[in-house]
């Protein structure tokens, strides 16, 4: 019988993934890996200020939309403290230095991670085109504000949220890199490709160890799959606030829509993906997780209904003024 508590049963199963965790560390060695100052000008040479000038000058063709979602998506970054700790459900590592496979991947992560919120603030900073202030209040309440993956006793949800999270992060940031691109942006594009890369690699760990769950225990990781989907994926930044606009994580993702950074179509497809990589419908389950089963393999479906609602709905949308662009509307 299973425990009322899935933590319980959970742990068997996480901790027997030890050797398997370790084995599929995607982590870049650090003597090895990109760091921020690969990408911004570099202050200790003489021609710093023209360096300055050239990034500034590629910065002003960026419209108010990317703005608004490359600061959206920056701010995000640079709330990784609050997302560290709600994962350490998974590594349990009381000591901060643990040896455990499951430890070294969180602390790798996000070593890993920190380096994307740093880039993005100095970039955005350096190119004087946001109010660095706002952005800096925005940063500050979202920390201060928490974070609740709404994962909470259920360990396997953590690894379902964050297979879901990074392929939402990854291609975000890839879509800010093809619009930077598409208006002259070379810079910001290469930036961005680069941390969508770090994202396509965290995404596949969450996803392997997640696959290996569900081979283990299909009933679990299907009714915890459910709970998740039910409530919906509720996305990092929910909670963030400039100390203006009490809405202002929603008027963003309407920007994001709007400009097709991240849409509800996206939401349906990395559903999709994730039903089809973890093979869901083949599971052979019954009970409770057959009517999860069920239910989960027509989300797509009903997804893809909703996008097409919200897609009508952007044309009576009214624009929306952000304090991160200095009030304008967008």
């Amino acid at each position: 019988m299973r425990s009322e508590n899935p933590s319980d049963a959970q742990v068997e199963v996480l901790r027997g993934m030890k050797d398997y965790v370790a084995e599929n560390l995607l982590l870049t060695p650090i003597d090895q890996a990109w760091q921020p100052s690969h990408y911004l000008p570099n202050l200790e040479h003489d021609d710093w200020a023209r360096q300055i000038e050239q990034l500034r000058a590629a910065a002003r063709a960026l419209d108010d939309e990317t703005l608004v979602v490359l600061v959206a998506d920056m701010i995000t970054e640079e709330a990784l403290p609050s997302y560290s700790v709600s994962l350490n459900l998974l590594a349990r590592d009381t000591s901060g230095t643990s040896d455990d496979p499951w430890a070294r991947w969180q602390r790798g992560w996000t070593s890993e991670e920190n380096r994307h919120g740093d880039l993005l603030n100095a970039y955005l900073r350096l190119t004087g085109r946001v109010n660095m202030y706002a952005v800096e209040v925005t940063v500050h309440h979202l920390l201060n504000n928490g974070f609740s993956p709404g994962a909470y006793p259920d360990l396997y949800a953590g690894l379902v949220y964050t297979a879901f999270q990074e392929r939402a992060t990854k291609i975000s940031h890839a879509n800010v890199a093809r619009r930077a691109a598409s208006q002259g942006e070379a810079t910001l594009n290469q930036i961005c490709l680069k941390i969508a890369g770090d994202e396509a690699r965290h995404e596949a760990f969450y996803t392997r160890m997640m696959g290996r769950v569900m081979d283990e225990d299909p009933e679990g990781g299907i009714l915890t799959f459910r709970a998740l989907m039910r409530r919906v994926i509720v996305m990092p930044g929910k909670l963030m606030f400039d100390g203006k606009d009490p809405d202002l994580f929603d008027h963003f993702a309407t920007v994001a829509q709007r400009s097709g950074i991240y849409t509800v179509r996206d939401y349906a497809a990395i559903t999709d993906h994730l039903l089809n990589t973890w093979r869901v419908a083949q599971r052979r389950v019954s009970g409770k997780a057959a009517a999860a089963q069920e239910y989960l393999c027509k989300l797509p479906r009903q997804y893809e209904a909703i996008a097409d609602r919200t897609e009508k709905s952007l044309e009576t949308q009214p624009r929306y003024p952000f304090s991160w662009i200095y009030g304008r509307e967008t």
